[in-house]
């Protein structure tokens, strides 16, 4: 029986018991820990999911790090809008654009080696709660990082410390030592679908 189909009191006797489970299940759950996320998957949203965890972050006055792997071509909106934090968060954007666009493969691999020495910098950092590695399954997938040696660094991070890592094609070694997986679905896009280009405030 769907819940519109149920009387006042039932509805409310069941909600009781939701509530009842719901407290028993925060209650046990009294640990803390810095986590290490995952956002991928074929569909949108997975750096946009990724930004609201450093707004949140922002907001309890958490010092953060992005570092955005692949991108960093064009300088996007949330870049500008997160500099106005100023010393709070620290912004990297250290690609040279998509693959299809770069063309040169020992460029690329040579930019994200770099952008990956900056974010273990930054992983390694006591002072950053959060630290995101925008676009990063990308360059494993690519094969321009070894999943071996991103494994290897996530060890380094401070015990409070929160890493999330964005990209389609998350390795499955990465996943498997993830706290938090999220997989985006693509279920339509307008761009392929009816020619859309990309727009302000919605891709860039």
């Amino acid at each position: 029986m769907t819940d519109a189909k149920l009387s006042a009191d039932q509805y409310k006797q069941k909600m009781q018991r939701r509530q009842a489970v719901q407290a028993e299940r925060v209650a046990q759950a009294n640990q803390e820990k810095g986590l290490i996320i995952v956002h991928t998957g074929n569909g949108k949203g997975k750096t946009t999911a990724a930004l609201g965890m450093v707004l949140r972050s922002l907001g309890h006055g958490y010092t953060v790090a992005i570092v955005q792997f692949i991108k960093g071509a064009w300088e996007p909106a949330e870049k500008a809008v997160l500099e106005r934090f100023g010393a709070q968060l620290t912004f990297r954007a250290m690609g040279e654009g998509f693959t299809w666009e770069t063309q040169d493969r020992d460029r690329d691999i040579q930019m994200a080696e770099a952008a990956w020495a900056q974010a273990l910098a930054f992983i390694r950092e006591p002072e950053y709660r959060l630290v995101l590695l925008d676009e990063v399954n990308i360059a494993l997938k690519l094969g321009y990082l070894t999943t071996e040696t991103v494994l290897a660094g996530l060890a380094e991070k401070p015990a409070d410390c929160h890493v999330i890592l964005t990209g389609r094609s998350a390795p499955s070694e990465l996943i498997e030592v993830a706290d938090l997986v999220t997989e985006m679905t693509l279920v339509k896009h307008p761009f392929k679908e009816q020619g859309i280009k990309a727009q302000p405030g919605i891709e860039f």
